[in-house]
């Protein structure tokens, strides 16, 4: 079978826009809780406060200071800012707000922890050390270092939960999300890439890999999907890479979901790229409608898939 972008019955599992972005989730009947939301940078804790109160529950906010948005303030019940490396107010402040359960979302900038004199500008309190020590001391894996986080507050008797347990409309459908589709050669990078993504999740170094050609141009690690795509721009300067993001294999969907916005879709114009490869049912959009109309102007494509699909057009 011959890949083609003209012949959209050649991809028949691959649904059009309109059915994606109409599509409505089966969604688990939760009633109204008191919800705990320990807030990172980016738009998916404000989505995630306003989604949830929207479903009838109370959020109580607490903000990473320097990182959270104080967009938080109007997107939550409550909202409050906390340093880094001081658990021991955290946990004060989620017990005294009696929050059933405890989301986490956004992203931590994990280069804090490579500031010179880090231990001086974090002042971690002795929770935070108890956990470095007794969970963490290992390894600087962001599973290593978020379980941590999780086992030193279920100490306290304090659960996390997933995020989209409580919002899965957030998780994106499999389906075309652009106007553009890929053509039969970035098919090809898709595929090759996606092997490649799957193995640095599998590693935990990152989640994003940028194919051109069916060569790895960059992969992502500490900086952050945005950096690396432009890393990649600077390192292909023709352009029309493909970039590729998936969930680790055995994904844990309290944290570190694949997530991206209308910023992700922006970087890619600015550096070159030309075709986003996400995991359906894996990956949290943000504003897809906003995401698809940006990309469709800038004639970037984007398609979400897995790994059965994949491998079906690589067999045939």
């Amino acid at each position: 079978m011959k890949f083609s972008d003209s012949n959209p019955e050649i991809l028949p599992f691959v649904r059009p826009r309109s059915a994606l972005l109409n599509a409505v989730p089966d969604v688990e009947q939760i009633p109204p809780m008191r919800l705990g939301l320990l807030a990172g940078a980016g738009e998916f804790p404000i989505r995630f406060a306003r989604a949830a109160r929207n479903a009838g529950h109370h959020v109580f906010g607490l903000g990473v200071a320097g990182m959270a948005s104080e967009e938080l303030y109007d997107a939550c019940d409550e909202f409050r800012y906390a340093p880094l490396a001081r658990f021991g107010k955290a946990i004060r402040l989620f017990r005294k707000a009696q929050v059933q359960r405890i989301i986490m979302a956004g992203k931590i900038e994990k280069t804090v922890l490579f500031h010179p004199f880090r231990w001086i500008r974090l002042m971690p309190d002795w929770r935070a050390i108890h956990m470095w020590v007794r969970y963490a001391h290992e390894n600087k894996k962001d599973d290593t270092l978020l379980l941590a986080v999780i086992r030193e507050f279920e100490r306290d008797g304090l659960i996390f939960d997933s995020a989209l347990k409580y919002c899965p409309e957030l998780l994106v459908k499999h389906g075309f999300l652009t106007s553009r589709r890929p053509t039969s050669a970035q098919w090809k990078d898709i595929r090759f890439g996606w092997e490649m993504a799957r193995e640095m999740g599998r590693l935990d170094i990152g989640q994003t890999v940028v194919i051109n050609d069916t060569a790895v141009i960059a992969v992502e690690a500490i900086e952050g999907t945005d950096r690396c795509i432009r890393r990649a721009g600077e390192l292909c300067r023709r352009g029309g890479f493909t970039v590729v993001k998936v969930a680790k294999p055995r994904q844990d969907m309290r944290f570190d979901v694949p997530t991206v916005g209308a910023d992700t879709i922006k970087t890619m114009h600015e550096s070159g790229g030309k075709v986003l490869a996400i995991e359906a049912g894996m990956t949290i959009m943000i504003n897809p409608e906003e995401v698809a109309a940006i990309a469709d102007k800038f004639g970037i494509a984007i398609v979400a898939v897995n790994s059965d699909e994949l491998a079906l057009l690589a067999a045939a």
